[in-house]
């Protein structure tokens, strides 16, 4: 860690491979009317919109749509299975079972999912944007999404193989945070903010009905992609458990590890209740169990939280770009990353060239990123992939 100072509060840093657009952001968050304490940046962080992926901002008085980001309650969920090992071809198998029965990519389900799935305790009438896109929710439920969103078989070190999914709240979180970050523009405008709009950090006061209101939707995003992860587990599961006879062995009393890593929530940190802002960041308080994952060419890992209270009891939530999209694209060859990933036996998903997004290449190296945040974590368990299934 090191400890960067730009501003009105400090900056913790764990790492210090960052690009200059995620620094100017860092340094944006630094003078933000209402930052608390310090700002938190994580060793996989990279630039997204506003807020930096893999920062950690708590504040007081306001909130910020963008410092959650677009994929709201975007998480981790693992469950291991009582298989010691599964020859490759009947993986190849049971991978394509998957396919058929999870949509991937921009494809949703052709029938309505059942809505008992659906998140429960909400008056629809206060969260108008869950309302108008509920219908169109039920379709996407239990569904991938694109980008680095995936399904994974693992062989763990404890010696069994798991099952790990990464998804978040599909186009509902989109259409909750593009909402809010429109009104909260309108809002600062209004109000004559002295943020500038070219920071990207509209912000919400908690007090306004506006913010109250974005907290219960980012809310029922969050428990909406925590469903949508179960519902897409269970029938993975459903899958291994008719094809292999293997049934789920829990951890630690728990059948199914799931985390989120973009969302707001109210902690204490400091002595002081204040709304922290993780964005492609994982709670890790002493003990807490979290998920961290590499690229489909490296280690995941099930670790133990620290609760280093300058990380603001946080951790990276995977290994992090390197590399942007398009530039990856652009610069390495699909051949060349293809021999790479099936060199160590794992069936992968890069098909074209326009998968090279994906590539293990265009991440950073999750054993530098693990070594950087060793007073944050502890590692439980190594997860070497064998099969990966992206959008």
């Amino acid at each position: 860690m090191q400890k960067l100072d730009f501003g009105l509060v400090p900056v913790y840093m764990w790492g210090d491979e960052l690009e200059e657009g995620a620094m100017q952001q860092v340094k944006n968050l630094s003078i933000f009317p209402y930052a608390f304490h310090h700002i938190a940046v994580m060793p996989d962080c990279h630039e997204g919109f506003g807020m930096p992926i893999g920062g950690v901002l708590c504040t007081r008085e306001v909130i910020i749509p963008n410092a959650v980001g677009v994929d709201i309650g975007c998480g981790m969920s693992a469950i291991r299975m009582e298989l010691p090992t599964i020859e490759k071809q009947h993986l190849s198998r049971l991978l394509e079972k998957i396919k058929q029965v999870v949509p991937l990519g921009f494809n949703h389900h052709k029938k309505k999912q059942d809505e008992k799935l659906m998140p429960k305790g909400y008056e629809l009438e206060k969260i108008p944007v869950v309302k108008r896109e509920w219908e169109a929710a039920l379709y996407q439920l239990g569904t991938l999404g694109g980008g680095n969103h995936f399904i994974e078989v693992q062989k763990g070190s404890d010696g069994y193989i798991w099952l790990m999914i990464h998804s978040g709240s599909r186009n509902l979180g989109k259409q909750v945070a593009d909402y809010y970050n429109k009104l909260a523009l309108l809002l600062n405008e209004k109000e004559k903010s002295k943020v500038p709009r070219s920071h990207q950090l509209a912000y919400l006061r908690i007090e306004s009905k506006e913010g109250k209101q974005y907290l219960q939707e980012m809310q029922f995003c969050v428990e909406f992609a925590f469903a949508n992860r179960k519902l897409m587990m269970e029938r993975i599961v459903d899958i291994f458990q008719t094809e292999t006879g293997g049934s789920i062995v829990s951890w630690e009393g728990s059948s199914m590890i799931n985390i989120a890593h973009n969302y707001v929530a109210l902690e204490e940190h400091f002595g002081c209740k204040v709304f922290i802002h993780r964005k492609g960041a994982t709670r890790a308080y002493k003990g807490d169990t979290g998920i961290i994952p590499g690229s489909q060419g490296s280690k995941s890992y099930i670790v133990k939280g620290k609760g280093n209270p300058y990380s603001f009891k946080s951790c990276s939530h995977g290994a992090g770009r390197k590399m942007g999209r398009n530039e990856a694209r652009k610069k390495l060859n699909i051949e060349i990353e293809r021999r790479k990933l099936e060199s160590k036996g794992i069936i992968h998903a890069l098909r074209t060239p326009a998968d090279l997004d994906e590539a293990a290449a265009a991440y950073k190296d999750i054993d530098w990123v693990m070594q950087q945040q060793a007073d944050l974590v502890d590692i439980c368990v190594e997860l070497h992939p064998l099969g990966v299934i992206k959008g």
